[in-house]
């Protein structure tokens, strides 16, 4: 069985356990890094698995940080590409609203779609620089509309319906995507702390407790990211997005994709 099916059976069986005896699920403790295993365990992350907390973190970064930069304008054929709608080659599904446009619609007007960094680039004042600004791990295609609601808020539950947004949430301090989006921006968030650790000219970003990090180079808040990392496990569109991002430009992976389970095994 798929490492992505056996972890899907396994987050079905949890809850439903959990309503058969009528309990409230306690808090789970860090899952061993090597809880599930993929094609790459012997290879691309054959000097990650089996470590937990820092030293789990340092591997990846190490490893995750070999990659190939590509250049802000590069990166809209890349969105189409990655964040190609598998039942219409000419779209995109976008980011927050889940709506398919076409590839064409490209640019910054009502009705377009363009770039989204999850990570706001305002948060560690990164840009557009090649580099963090450029980094397909976690830039998507979204509504331009939607996107501009977003603006650089931090992450949280909570808000009023976004129009539009097929569910997504905001209030004065945070956004929150719709519920099939919410682990892909809590793996794209936790991705780009790994990546990112000051060490390359860039700000060492981290997840923290907080909302309106502003400038400062944080997102928030990890307690509701590592929640939607749990509640929305990675789906189909996810992997494939993670397999094109490596084979065809980056050349580097998104390990909590891979091993969603790595999210607590660090924090």
């Amino acid at each position: 069985m798929p490492a992505t099916q056996i972890r899907r059976w396994k987050t079905l069986a949890v809850a439903t356990s959990a309503v058969l005896v009528g309990i409230t699920l306690p808090t789970m403790t860090a899952t061993p890094a090597s809880a599930t295993t993929t094609a790459y365990d012997s290879t691309y992350y054959k000097n990650a698995v089996g470590k937990s907390g820092t030293s789990l973190k340092s591997s990846l970064h190490t490893i995750i940080s070999s990659q190939t930069k590509i250049s802000y304008s590069a990166v809209w054929n890349a969105l189409m590409a990655a964040d190609q709608d598998p039942n219409n080659t000419s779209n995109v599904i976008l980011l927050y609203s889940g709506v398919s446009r076409a590839k064409s619609l490209n640019g910054g007007d009502v009705g377009d779609w363009n770039r989204e960094h999850t990570w706001a680039k305002s948060h560690g004042d990164f840009g557009e620089a090649i580099g963090p600004g450029t980094d397909l791990h976690h830039l998507r295609a979204c509504d331009v509309q939607v996107n501009s609601i977003r603006g650089n808020l931090d992450f949280d539950n909570g808000g009023s319906a976004v129009t539009n947004g097929g569910g997504s949430t905001v209030d004065s301090d945070s956004f929150a995507p719709r519920a099939a989006d919410r682990g892909d921006v809590a793996r794209m968030i936790l991705y780009m702390a790994v990546r990112y650790e000051g060490d390359d000219g860039f700000a060492n970003l981290e997840p923290n407790e907080k909302v309106n990090n502003g400038s400062n180079p944080y997102m928030g808040k990890l307690s509701v990211l590592k929640a939607w990392n749990e509640a929305d496990p990675p789906s189909a569109f996810e992997e494939r997005r993670n397999q094109v991002i490596y084979d065809t430009y980056q050349h580097n992976r998104n390990p909590f994709i891979d091993h969603p389970e790595w999210v607590e095994a660090i924090w």
